[in-house]
Formats: structure tokens, sequence, C-alpha cells
């Protein structure tokens, strides 16, 4: 019997021990990916600012030559092609957008890109963003969840006819809350048609699609999200606790 309990808390010494070290492991595995996950973002981060200067350098190395063109047709009087060309030049700086930095390596990849994509789709997008780490949410979940409201905004603004596109977004803090908001112009309520945002095949109620995530989501961290119409924009808002 002696022998027995011996073995026994042994096994249980062993056991406690296992579990302990696989607890040990599961976190490193997770610190891990979390900072592999980082490094891809900065990585993408760092391709983006160098694609973004070369644009700069090569709009630079243009201007002395657009400027010698039309000198020569305003020497000319040619004052309309003058006017039409550096309207031109206007359209390419406009296109040149300044890389938007947060302060978070994940915010910074998914704002740029996201928002480059509304731009050559011709919607004008404004924004507000704190300097936010949203600690509490894992990089997968919140890159999801944010992609997911830049993209419906996005998808939804091209649907849209005889109004001209734009999407507001905003990141910021509010008591004890992480939260963001993406807001885009509507010019009939989406609400009114689809009161529960539920998802269909038909391309006019584009805003059901993804809404199931990011309320799982939202679940998942105990948060809260709302969906609301105000001054005619489509306004989806997530708020995550600290």
């Amino acid at each position: 019997m002696k022998r027995y309990n011996d073995l026994k808390r042994e096994y249980d010494a062993l056991e406690e021990k296992y579990r302990r070290l696989w607890g040990e492991k599961s976190e490193l595995d997770y610190e891990f990916a979390m900072l592999k996950d980082e490094t891809e973002h900065v990585r993408m981060q760092d391709a983006e600012i160098r694609a973004l200067h070369q644009s700069v350098r090569k709009l630079k190395h243009d201007m002395k030559n657009h400027l010698m063109v039309i000198g020569s047709y305003m020497n000319g009087k040619d004052y309309e092609a003058a006017k039409e060309y550096t309207s031109e030049i206007l359209d390419k700086l406009n296109a040149v957008h300044s890389y938007i930095e947060t302060g978070n390596s994940l915010l910074n990849h998914i704002v740029n890109e996201k928002f480059e994509t509304a731009r050559r789709k011709g919607i004008l997008v404004k924004a507000e963003i704190e300097n936010l780490s949203f600690d509490k949410m894992k990089s997968m979940d919140f890159s999801a969840m944010f992609s997911n409201m830049l993209d419906n905004a996005i998808e939804a603004s091209e649907k849209e006819a005889g109004i001209r596109p734009e999407i507001l977004v905003s990141v910021f803090q509010k008591r004890g809350y992480e939260a963001v908001c993406v807001k885009n112009k509507i010019g009939k309520s989406v609400l009114q048609k689809n009161p529960k945002l539920l998802s269909t095949k038909t391309e006019s109620e584009v805003h059901g699609m993804g809404i199931w995530q990011i309320r799982e989501l939202t679940e998942k961290y105990q948060g809260l999200c709302d969906f609301y119409e105000e001054d005619d924009f489509f306004c989806v808002c997530v708020f995550i606790p600290k």
C-alpha cells in the first residue's frame, strides 16, 4: 500500500509538472505567433512606405519637366493648354496619398491598404485615429473585424448611385472602451429595407455580408457593437473593453 501511495504521489507530481510545462509551452507558442504576426505587419508597412517614397521621388523628378512644359505654354500665351496641363498634374498629386502612421503597425497596414483601395474606387475617405493598441484582441481577430468593417463600407459605397461616395473612420477611446467606427454615405435607408441586416445574395443589401462576424468577434471580447443611421450615413461602431 505504501508503495502504491508513493507511486501515486509521484504520478500526481509528474502530471502537475506536465500541465505546468504544457501551459508554459502554449503561452510561448502564442507569444511566438504574435511576434511572427507583428514582424509580418512591420515588413508590409516597410514595403508600403518604400513604395510611397518611390512615387514621391518619381513625381519630384518629373516636376521640373512639368514646369518647363507649363512655362512653354505660358510663353506662347496658350493659357487654356497650360490650365489643362496643370489640372492633370494636380490630379496626379492628389492620387499620391500620405502614409498614415497610427503608432500601431497592424492598424497602419489595414488603414493604409483599405484607404488606398477606396481612393482608387473614387471614394472620399476621412479619418480621425488615436494611437490605441487594442491589446485585448488577438491580432487576427482585430484584423478580421476592422477589415470587414472597411470592406463592407467600400462595397456599399460602390453600389450607391446619385451621391458622392464617402467613408468616415474614427478610432478613439471612450469610457473604458477602445472603439472603431466606420460610416459610409447612403442615398436611402439600409435599415428600413433590411432592419436585421441579414446576409442575402442581393447586391443592394451588401451590408448584411460579414455583419455576423463583426458581432461574433465583438461578443468574444465582451464588447459592444451598434448599427445605426445618422446624417445620411450608415454607421457601424464596435467598442472593446480595455
